[in-house]
């Protein structure tokens, strides 16, 4: 039975008729987020050649000014969720990330050759991310039954990769239709961006899946559910042992002697991976629980590391990038699916950035201590220490992790 005053479930009851249908609000945020990765993903493609080529940044300034603006968003994503469980206001909250995000293309186009004003404008597009995140994962949670999240949480996933495909796509056919004036790829970017603003204005109800509640009712701080909790520690220790995609196309580029001009192609195999597999792997979340495709998709991502450790060949690599998407299929939207019914309906938004605030910082650590390693002591080495790390991480995880029976209870 669902409970308005905390959005959760008794047992996660099997679905017909109508109650499979994926509810019209995920479809809506869906292509919101289609049209906005298209809008996003243009401008990353293109990025790291503008400013290192174009205006001679160096790749540590790069580095510098794109890692520091990606940690700041994870700590965003706190404020966004505070903001959107206040008065039930998540469409507002989400609405406001995205134009935000849309306009800083306008900043990178106004901003010149001027690195502050390029640090300004790659800050606006990192809030807007972390703002709206929370807000937008908590409409789909309550868009709809719990019992059928995995799956609303793999279509939505599924339409976003499809955004982040054919994003880079459409910077290159601009650059070919421009004599590469990147210029051109940030107004274009803009206005798909726009485009995304007002998908959600128009089609996105303001109250999607709002449950009325008690005006005495006060809604249960995340962090005081142990459930919940035990969910966030074992999501952390997982993103500690995860050592970061790039340093995985890293190492398949070196051992593969891959021609730079090609190194920007590798990430298209995972996202492939992960649109194929994120609706299949939802609905399966949904019919058996969503803790075992969890700790499932980080076995795959162990087994990355495995092959990794092996002599990398084309057919390696071709594994690497499947179990890769596998992993990001698995554990993405099924994590939103596992945790979202815990949480009460105005504090969903919150507790769900919390969730992906520490897996997010968690991830920087890992990420951290892996390039540590590989600087003291070479890759491989590094690379059999994060294997450790994870398989440790995962058994604690199995361990830590509600069973079935307690995920929406």
């Amino acid at each position: 039975m669902y409970l308005a005053t905390t959005g959760r479930t008794d047992a996660p009851p099997r679905t017909s008729g109508v109650g499979r249908r994926v509810p019209g609000t995920v479809l809506a945020l869906g292509a919101v987020s289609l049209v906005t990765d298209v809008s996003s993903e243009m401008v990353t493609a293109v990025l790291p050649l503008y400013l290192v080529l174009g205006l001679g940044l160096s790749p540590l300034q790069f580095g510098f000014l794109d890692g520091m603006f990606n940690g700041a968003t994870a700590l965003v994503r706190l404020l966004g969720g505070r903001l959107a469980d206040r008065g039930g206001r998540h469409k507002r909250v989400a609405g406001a990330g995205y134009l935000l995000s849309a306009l800083s293309r306008l900043g990178l186009l106004l901003a010149g050759g001027a690195t502050a004003g390029i640090a300004t404008a790659l800050a606006a597009d990192r809030l807007g991310k972390g703002i709206r995140t929370a807000p937008r994962d908590a409409l789909i949670s309550l868009s709809g039954p719990p019992e059928t999240l995995g799956r609303s949480f793999g279509v939505h996933r599924a339409m976003d990769t499809t955004g982040a495909l054919l994003g880079p796509l459409a910077a290159f056919a601009v650059l070919q239709a421009t004599a590469d004036a990147y210029d051109a790829v940030f107004v274009v970017s803009f206005c798909v961006g726009l485009m995304g603003v007002l998908l959600l204005a128009v089609y996105v109800p303001a109250g999607s899946g709002t449950v009325p509640m008690p005006v005495t009712a006060r809604p249960r701080t995340a962090l005081r559910d142990p459930v919940f909790r035990r969910i966030l520690y074992a999501t952390a220790l997982l993103g500690a042992a995860t050592i970061g995609d790039s340093f995985l196309y890293l190492l398949l580029q070196r051992g593969l002697d891959l021609p730079t001009a090609l190194f920007p192609l590798l990430p298209l195999g995972p996202a492939a991976g992960y649109l194929l597999l994120a609706v299949p792997v939802g609905r399966i979340a949904d019919r058996m629980g969503r803790r075992l495709p969890f700790l499932l998709g980080h076995a795959a991502l162990l087994g990355a590391y495995a092959l990794l450790l092996a002599p990398i060949a084309w057919p390696t690599a071709v594994a690497v990038l499947a179990l890769l998407g596998i992993f990001y299929a698995a554990t993405d939207g099924v994590l939103m699916a596992l945790a979202g019914p815990l949480l009460p309906v105005r504090g969903r938004a919150g507790g769900l950035a919390v969730l992906q605030t520490g897996q997010a910082l968690a991830r920087l650590l890992g990420a951290a201590g892996f390039g540590a390693a590989w600087t003291l002591w070479g890759q491989r080495p590094a690379l059999w220490l994060a294997g450790i790390a994870l398989t440790g991480a995962l058994a604690a995880a199995w361990r830590v992790l509600p069973a079935p029976a307690r995920e929406a209870s």
